[in-house]
């Protein structure tokens, strides 16, 4: 019996991070605005340019801020919005999740997004990591009708979520794909495949870089932290490839 191949999904908030993604191996990208605020949803233009660029899937994050994901019907109808935004400009999957006060999985309105994207695919982002009981939550997010999960294990990392990984990918039996994520590297891939049978991982890897501007004003700042307007991050190639050609060398 032959290896069953390993879908990377990279993590992107820029153009040129989900060209590098796709250069070096990753099967899918998932896009995403402002990553240094957990990422929210990326603007009409990202989405249209990066699907112009890339062949491989894309996938857009559909979050209307920063914070929690207990979301008000406004909040909700943004999201409604920009699901139909993201079918018209040529998006893969869209990718979301919305709890309600109590920490559980709010099927309504999870049910009602999963509708409107079809026939994209869905993705129930780490709200889900969240949730107060992450196998009650697993099921809630089955009566979705979405396609995948996308989780830690409710750890900080994949390899301390291992144990509930393996756990969710059994109780799940193969009704939707759960997704590893959490600081997966070309170090510790194959751990987690071995350990959790997941065959859909997650990553950021991303780099920092300076910016090329040569004056600098140091006074001020445009956001909570002084300097972050010469720095950011980026994925690159080689950091991709490396990572694809780990967990292709596990025979799985």
């Amino acid at each position: 019996m032959g290896a069953r191949e390993v879908i990377v999904e990279v993590c992107v908030d820029s153009l040129e991070s989900a060209v590098a993604a796709e250069h070096g191996g990753a099967k899918r990208v998932e896009l995403c605005g402002s990553l240094v605020e957990g990422g929210v949803t990326p603007s009409a233009g990202l989405i249209a340019t990066t699907r112009q660029r890339i062949s491989i899937g894309l996938h857009v994050m559909i979050r209307p801020r920063a914070g929690d994901f207990c979301h008000t019907s406004d909040e909700f109808e943004v999201m409604r919005r920009d699901v139909l935004m993201a079918k018209q400009l040529g998006a893969d999957g869209v990718v979301f999740g919305i709890l309600g006060e109590d920490a559980n999985v709010d099927i309504e309105r999870t049910r009602s997004l999963v509708n409107l994207a079809k026939p994209l695919q869905t993705t129930y982002h780490r709200a889900f990591d969240m949730s107060a009981d992450l196998l009650l939550s697993l099921e809630h997010v089955g009566e979705t009708g979405a396609d995948r999960i996308l989780t830690s294990g409710g750890a900080p990392t994949a390899i301390e979520g291992t144990a509930t990984l393996r756990n969710l990918v059994e109780a799940a039996r193969g009704r939707m794909i759960i997704m590893a994520c959490g600081g997966i590297d070309h170090q510790n891939v194959q751990d987690v495949l071995e350990q959790t049978s997941v065959r859909e991982i997650h990553v950021g890897l991303r780099t920092p870089i300076a910016s090329p501007m040569r004056y600098r004003n140091n006074v001020i700042s445009m956001g909570p932290f002084r300097g972050r307007e010469y720095q950011r991050f980026v994925v690159l190639e080689e950091n991709v490839a490396q990572l694809v050609r780990a967990a292709a060398a596990l025979d799985i």
